[in-house]
C-alpha cells in the first residue's frame, strides 16, 4: 500500500471512545522498547509520526491511526517496563483485553518481539493469549539488522520454540533501519484487512 495520508484520530480507553467508521483495524502489541513506533513509521512512510515516548511504558491509551481512508493501526500500550502501580496495570489490562476480545473491526494483531533475544515471559503470555482467542497473529522480529544474517534462522527457531508458535500464524524478520520486511508485513495486513486486495493506491 502506498501511504500518503495518516492521522492520529483518537486515543481511547473504553469502547465508547472507539472510532465508528467501521474501517478494519490492525493492532500492534509488544514490549515498551521493542520498536512499535519505528515499525509504524516505516509502514506509513514517516520518520517520526508515531512518537517514541521518552519513558518506556508511558503510553496509557489505545491510539488509533487512520491510514488513508481504509484502515486503522491501533497502537496498544507496551508492557514490561511501565513504572506504575499494580492497580494501574490491572486497569490497562482490562482496557486491552476488552479491545482485543470484543472489537469486531479488529482483523489481526502484529505481535512484536526483539529478534536478538529469546521472547520474554510477557511476550509468550501475549502470544498464547491471542492464540486462545483465535485472533490472527503476525509475529514481527524487530531489530533484525543487528544480527548477522547467517544467524537469522537460528534466532527464528529460538523465538518460535519459546512462543510455542502455531504454523497457522505468520512470522517476519524486520529492520526499521533497512526497511527489510516492510512489503511482506503490508501483504499480511492487506490479506487480513481486505482479503488480500490492495487499496489506497
Amino acid at each position: 500500500m502506498e501511504v500518503n495520508n495518516v492521522e492520529l484520530v483518537m486515543s481511547a480507553v473504553s469502547p465508547t471512545q472507539y472510532p465508528t467508521t467501521g474501517y478494519p483495524e490492525i493492532a500492534l502489541v509488544g514490549r515498551s522498547n521493542v520498536g512499535k513506533s519505528s515499525l509504524t513509521n516505516v509502514l506509513i512512510n514517516r520518520r517520526s509520526y508515531a512518537r517514541t515516548s521518552s519513558q518506556p511504558g508511558k503510553t496509557q491509551t489505545l491510539n488509533f491511526y487512520k491510514v488513508e481512508e481504509d484502515l486503522y493501526f491501533v497502537d496498544v500500550p507496551g508492557y514490561g517496563y511501565a513504572k506504575v502501580s499494580r492497580q494501574e496495570r490491572e486497569k490497562w489490562g482490562e482496557m486491552i483485553e476488552t479491545y482485543l476480545t470484543q472489537r469486531e473491526q479488529l482483523k489481526g494483531v502484529i505481535s512484536l518481539v526483539d529478534a536478538r533475544h529469546e521472547p520474554s515471559q510477557e511476550d509468550v503470555q501475549m502470544y498464547q493469549w491471542l492464540s486462545y482467542y483465535e485472533i490472527p497473529i503476525l509475529v514481527v522480529a524487530t531489530k533484525s539488522d543487528k544480527i548477522v544474517r547467517g544467524k537469522w534462522n537460528k534466532q527464528e527457531s529460538i523465538i518460535k520454540k519459546k512462543l510455542e508458535f502455531d504454523k497457522k500464524d505468520s512470522f517476519i524478520m524486520f529492520s526499521a533501519q533497512t526497511k527489510m520486511g516492510k512489503e511482506d508485513i503490508w501483504k499480511w495486513i492487506e490479506t487480513q484487512a481486505f482479503g488480500g486486495n490492495e487499496v489506497g493506491i
